[in-house]
């Protein structure tokens, strides 16, 4: 292979290893047809290996993953409604009799702020965080925090914290590609990265009304 298809292959090699790990597809993200994505998936299950919590399951694109990676984050609408339909269908949400998806926020607090876990080095009972001040403005207090997603600074003041709010925060937590097919937003509760109370407890951050976000 000469060394200008080398590097094209190795930053496709990036690229699509990016797309598969985090789920996470974005406009560079992309691919211009099935042949040039299957040709560098081949490329990374020949060369790369499991260990600890990073499977080859990783490396697997799902239909949401494929739309998306393919058309450059802009599949049809017939396309991204069928999608989403299905994603949104697959939420697992909690059976509970009280009909309350808030859980402690103190503990979603440190869910927000974790980015542990996930990674080759942690073991699979290892509990991960939530990395949400990645990507979200979460509360005043807060010295730095990414910009990828919007501010959530006072999510539940504006929202209030109803019975419809909380399930919907709880569904855009499990899976955000269910509400927006190409979001950036990771799976975390379709992928297993948090489990059931863990989501309730971000809702509780998100939504309380004593929680920082809030004030």
């Amino acid at each position: 292979m000469n060394p200008v298809a080398t590097k094209r292959v190795l930053k496709l090699c990036a690229l699509a290893l990016l797309a598969a790990c985090s789920g996470v597809p974005v406009a560079e993200r992309h691919f211009s047809s099935e042949a040039e994505l299957s040709e560098v998936q081949a490329v990374l299950k020949r060369d790369l290996h499991a260990r600890g919590s990073a499977t080859m399951a990783r490396l697997e694109a799902d239909a949401v993953q494929q739309a998306c990676n393919l058309s450059g984050n802009a599949p049809t609408e017939a396309q991204s409604k069928s999608l989403e339909a299905a994603q949104l269908a697959a939420i697992k949400f909690p059976a509970s009799t009280s009909g309350s998806l808030l859980g402690d926020w103190k503990r979603g607090e440190r869910l927000a702020q974790s980015g542990r876990g996930m990674q080759w080095n942690d073991g699979p009972k290892d509990a991960a965080g939530g990395s949400c001040y990645n990507c979200h403005q979460l509360s005043p207090q807060e010295a730095s925090y990414g910009t990828l997603g919007p501010s959530l600074l006072g999510f539940g003041k504006l929202r209030g914290s109803g019975p419809d709010m909380q399930k919907y925060a709880y569904g855009r937590i499990y899976n955000s590609k269910a509400y927006n097919l190409c979001s950036q937003m990771p799976r975390l509760g379709h992928s297993g990265t948090l489990g059931e109370q863990q989501i309730k407890d971000l809702v509780g951050y998100l939504l309380d009304a004593n929680s920082p976000v809030n004030k």
